[in-house]
Parts: C-alpha cells; structure tokens; sequence
C-alpha cells in the first residue's frame, strides 16, 4: 500500500515512507485540467495542516520527470491484520493520532511520525492577490506574478497553461506556494484567480535572484516609464542598475541590454510599424501644419526662409537603428546666429541620386536665385548634385573640412592660423599675404588650395555670391550632434523627435523675440555695441552727400552710407555697420540701425518664428482616410546582421583625430598602460595610481 502524506518542508520523515506535498488535484492525474470548480473538491491545495491519503499504486505522470501519486478525497480506512481499523489502536498499543497513522513499507505496524508543530520557516509572498481576483488579460496576470517573484526573490514554474487555464507554482517541490487562474467565461478575455495559496514554506537556499521570471519582456515593460519624453534615458548598466534596486533581479549585461530594447519598442514602435504608418503620419503632419512636404519641411519654416540670410548649409548624417539610412539635412541660420532648420530627407546612402532627389525638393520650397549660397564639405556626390539641380546658386566648400584635408594630406598643422586668417579675411590685399605665407611654407598646400580647391570656395573675400560670416557648416553639424540619440530610434519616432524640438525652439525664440527692446537681436546687438566705443576716435570727413571718409586706427575706410558699402569689405560682407560706417553715421546723424540688414532686426526675427509647429498627436486620434492608411510602405533591403555589437559611433571624418584615452589593466586608471604602471595596490578603483619612489 503506497501512501501520500502532507508535511512542511522542515518535518522529519521516518524511513521508507514516501512523502510529497499535494501539488495537483485527481483530475491532474491523467494530464487533464477539469472545469473550473467552486465547491473546492478538486483544488488539491493544503495550508496549516497535515493530511494522509491512500491508493492502491503511485503511477507516473507521462511526459514529466516527477512522479505524481494521485490523491483520493474521503478514503476508507482499512484494517490492520489484527482486525483494528486504522483508526483504532491495536491492543496493548498506545493511541496513534489517525491523521498521523502510517504503515512502514514491507510491516504491519504501524509507524508514528511525531506531530509538528507550526513552523517560523513560511513566510508570504508579500502580495495582494487573492481568490476572486479578476485581470483583464493573462497577460497582466502573468506580468503582476511575474513582479511579485522579482520582488520576493523566488521562482515559480508553470504546470499547465492554455488559452483559458494557468495553473502555477513554486519551482520548490515541497513549497506550498501555488496559484490557479482561468476565464470567467470561454468567450471573454478576463481571467480570475480560483486558488491561491500565498505562503511559501520553502528554504531561503531556493531563494534565488538571477530567476526565470526576471525575463527582458518583463524588465523593459518595468523600465520603459522612464523612456517616456526622454531621447536617451538608463543604458544597459542603469538598467541593470534599475533591476536590482527596485526589482530586486541580478540580471545579465546582455538581458539589460535586451530589455532596453524592447522598452524603446514598447515606447517608440518597433522599425517595421515605424513604416506602415508613415502615409498617416505625413498626412496628419501636413492637416495640422500647412504647406508642409512629405520629405518634412514644415510649412511653417518654409513662410519663414522669407526673414533669413539666404545662406543653406547641408550635410548628411548616418543612422543607427535596424534599417540604417542616411538623414540628409538643410538649415540656415537666423539673425541672432541660431540654426533654423528647413528640411530632412531620409534616403538609402549618400550618393548623386539621394542629394539629386534632396535638393530637387528643397528647390521647390526656397526657389533658386543668384543671392542663395549652399554651404557643404567637398563630397563628389554633393558637388555633382548641386551643378545639376541649381542654376543660379552659388556653391561653397566648407572651410573646416577643407583645413582637415590640408593637415590629412601634407601633415602641416602648424600653418592652420595662416590658413584661417586668409579664410576670414574680408580684403583681397590681406588674402593675397596670408597666402604668400603659405606658399613660402608649403607651396604645395597654396597650389591645393588655389587649383584643387579654388579660392571661389573657402575664401570668404573671393566668393562670388553673399554667404555673410558662414564659413563653415557648423550649423549643419549642429543638427546631427543634437540627434545624436534619435539616430537610433525607429523613423517616425525619429521624426517625432524633430518636430519637439522645432516645436519647442520656435516657441522659446518667439518669446525671446517678444521681450527684445532693442531694434536688433541679442547677438548682433552686442556685436555692434563695441564699434560704437571704437568710432570715438576716429576722424570723420564728408565727401559727398552719401560718401564719408573715415580715418584713424590701423585702417582707414570710405563708407557709402547709401549703398551700404565700405572699403574695408567687412561693411559689404556682413551687412553690418564696420567701424567705419559706424563713425560716418555718427557724423551724417543717421541711425546707425537704418543701415543694418533687416536679416538682423527684431522685427524680421519675430517674423521667423511668428507661426507654431503642431504634433500629430496620439496615433489613436488621427483621422486619416481609408486611400492612405492602406498605402504600403515597405522597408528597404538591409544587408545581413554581422555578429556582435552594431556600430554605433561614426567612421572619423578625413583628416579627423580621436584622442584615444589608455586604460591600465591593473589599476583601472587612464593615462598609461599596465606595464608602466606604478602601483602597487592593484586597485581598480578608476582613480590615478599613487607613484611609489624607487
């Protein structure tokens, strides 16, 4: 006769008695979940008490490694050999508590086991679930369980589960922690807990952190809130981080890792539902905003392109995320020397056709006319691209690429002050001396820069067009420095991240531009203010109603206070009032303001950013027509993933230095490696070894 007796898991069993906690019901026997019943004959959950069963064999539970006794409710006691029933002590033999009565394998005697008394070991699972409890999904169940085991430091395996039936428990054998949960009703979604037994009464050994429950589904959907509004939030170490504080999970570099994704997927979209819902997205993008074009220039920095030195630079800038791509960007700059982004254009990779179909769709929204300068480095691709597509543009390099061309190709850094002196000069006489230095140094570099190059394109005094004081397109790398985050987001996550920032930027400037006194912007203001302390002291003399000569200082100037000029260039360039022009308006008793470019006023400034950008809004409140939502946009071919970590960071631009940081192997500091390192502690600490003398 085989028997199943219920003890806690700190009990003493006598020898050959087999013991097992009730772990499953009569119906489980056969691997077979019964309906869900309300009378508790079939739960098969025992708590603060001892119970003894009986059958006739202990079969196995096919298809597990446990063997399973079956449990049989209300069975008869049946009688020893001497004519006693089991409930009843032989003769001469003292009284046996019946629910304690046992018999030793292979005698008839029976076996007392000592009675036990209520243990300190159980403890609860500290949670507030309880029988009748309902969740809309098992999914929720699944997640609440699931941070209840984190928090608790403990581990539960499921027994059976299907679409209307989850039965758990805890991955100790001799624990008394379980659950049982199915639907109200087939036919609803609903799930309700039927049983529930919350003590645990397993040994802290099984107690264990690093569990399965501590999944990267369950840590990103726990860490994700802090992903909201952010374009960075934790990495994979704050996340680790995360999870043991608060989770109370030892988890892996790799699982944090993982798990941060799919917080950003759970947050942003994952890549492949970044392109169904693009049609949508650039349609309520155009509704809300007015004028704007479906390779997102918004309608409202287009109408405001009309205030703007028409100087544009543009570049492109790689992305991170599962598609790759190239974000191709054009931005001008405002009277107070801020970026004012106009477009963006997401294409395959650099190349002719990409910046052809780019610029073809700028041209359309900012024209093409001999005053607009388009500001780049020297890329074949951009070149080709701008001749084809504008007529009338003027087009110049950008001078900071072309000084690391000159330090990648002829290795002189030492000449770069003679190099940006002659970049900045606004006179051809001063030009022409700073590049007589630099032919006397490196007629090379001087036959680079005049044949290969062309004056025309970097120096600011031989350019044909008007490109002000932009030498560089710093403004451009602006841009891409500020998406440095974003890259890695799906695209219309990407492009809901630049749509918050032109929100944001547009309405801190018209607040700025509101509160100016003064008739020009900030910047330009105090730009001017000191040449009105230099014009002091010089001396002024009219030579015609409109022209005056102006003396003293290091260079004199006549200024034509008319045509806005001067002969020292910088009046003519900048369209900002020189010193000298300062001085002749002081003498003619003009308003030194009247001869400043409007680009720099703050009426035009105002006017800018007078207009509001607006956000789609949730996907769920977009009122899109049935023709778009059901355009397809599929994503484009990538190559195959190469194994191990995605390069994030960019290939250094030519003639472009890294400063590599040594870390020492065995002290953990920076600056020299571990066969030069001077301590003697081995301290891995990161801070600066301690030099030991001798």
């Amino acid at each position: 006769m085989w028997l199943k007796l219920l003890l806690p898991s700190t009990c003493k069993i006598p020898l050959g008695v087999t013991v097992e906690p009730t772990e499953v019901c009569a119906y489980e026997k056969s691997g077979q979940e019964s309906s869900d019943d309300t009378d508790g004959s079939h739960d098969g959950f025992r708590d603060n008490y001892f119970d003894v069963d009986y059958c006739d064999s202990e079969p196995t539970d096919v298809g597990s490694s446990r063997q399973t006794l079956p449990v049989f409710r209300n069975a008869e006691r049946t009688s020893n050999d001497n004519g006693a029933s089991a409930t009843q002590p032989a003769e001469g033999n003292p009284p046996v508590d019946p629910l304690l009565q046992v018999t030793g394998a292979g005698s008839d005697e029976p076996v007392n086991v000592p009675t036990i008394e209520a243990s300190d070991s159980t403890f609860s699972d500290g949670s507030d679930l309880h029988e009748g409890k309902y969740f809309n999904t098992k999914k929720d169940l699944k997640r609440k369980l699931s941070d209840i085991a984190m928090k608790g430091n403990f581990e539960f395996r499921t027994r059976k589960s299907n679409r209307s039936l989850w039965v758990i428990e805890c991955i100790d054998p001799n624990c008394s922690w379980r659950l049982r949960a199915s639907k109200i009703v087939p036919e609803s979604t609903k799930f309700v807990i039927r049983k529930y037994v919350g003590v645990h009464s397993c040994s802290l050994l099984n107690r264990n952190a690093n569990h399965r429950q501590a999944t990267y589904v369950v840590i990103g959907e726990q860490v994700a809130p802090q992903y909201v509004g952010v374009e960075k939030g934790p990495g994979p170490k704050g996340v680790q981080t995360f999870a043991r504080t608060e989770l109370g999970a030892q988890i892996s570099y790799y699982k944090a890792w993982r798990g941060r994704k799919h917080a950003h997927t759970l947050i942003r979209g994952s890549p492949e539902q970044s392109f169904h819902v693009l049609p949508s997205y650039f349609h309520m993008l155009e509704k809300l905003n007015p004028g704007t074009y479906l390779f997102l220039a918004f309608g409202v920095a287009i109408r405001g392109f009309r205030y703007m030195r028409k100087v544009v630079g543009i570049d492109g800038t790689f992305l991170k995320g599962q598609y790759r791509g190239v974000l191709l960007v054009a931005t001008a700059q405002d009277g107070n020397g801020q970026c004012y982004p106009l477009a963006w254009g997401i294409v395959d990779s650099e190349n002719e056709d990409a910046w052809s179909w780019f610029l073809t769709q700028l041209k359309e929204i900012i024209g093409d006319t001999d005053e607009l300068a388009l500001i780049s480095d020297r890329a074949p691709s951009i070149k080709k691209a701008i001749s084809t597509v504008f007529e009338k543009a003027h087009h110049g390099a950008c001078a900071w690429h072309v000084a690391q061309n000159i330090k990648n190709k002829f290795k002189c850094a030492d000449i770069m002050g003679s190099y940006w002196s002659a970049v900045n000069a606004y006179r051809c006489e001063d030009f022409t001396g700073y590049m007589i230095e630099i032919s006397n140094r490196y007629p090379r570099v001087a036959e680079y820069l005049e044949n290969e190059v062309g004056f025309e394109k970097w120096s600011r005094c031989h350019y044909p067009g008007l490109r002000y004081n932009i030498t560089t397109t710093n403004m451009v790398e602006s841009l891409n420095s500020m998406l440095v985050n974003a890259r890695d987001f799906p695209y219309v996550a990407l492009l809901d991240v630049i749509q918050e920032k032109m929100s944001k930027w547009w309405n801190d400037r018209r607040i700025v531009a509101t509160a100016i006194i003064t008739p020009l912007t900030p910047s330009r203001e105090s730009e001017l203010r000191p040449r009105f302390a230099q014009s002091n002291g010089r001396h002024t003399s009219q030579l015609n109603p409109i022209t005056y000569h102006v003396k003293g200082g290091e260079l004199e100037g006549v200024v034509d206070i008319f045509n806005k000029t001067c002969t020292c260039k910088e009046f003519d360039i900048d369209k900002l009032p020189c010193v000298h022009a300062v001085a002749a308006a002081h003498h003619a008793q003009v308003s030194v303001y009247s001869l400043v470019s409007p680009y720099y006023t703050k009426e035009y400034y105002l006017l800018a950013y007078g207009e509001t950008i607006y956000p789609v809004g949730s996907q769920s409140q977009w009122d899109v027509p049935n023709e778009v939502v059901t355009r397809i946009v599929l994503p484009r071919e990538v190559k195959e993933k190469k194994r191990g970590r995605p390069k994030t960071s960019r290939f250094p631009s030519v003639g472009e230095f890294r400063k590599r940081k040594n870390c020492c192997g065995k002290c953990g500091a920076y600056g020299h490696y571990k066969k030069k390192c001077n301590s003697q502690t081995g301290s891995t600490e990161g801070n600066p070894p301690t030099n030991v003398p001798g």
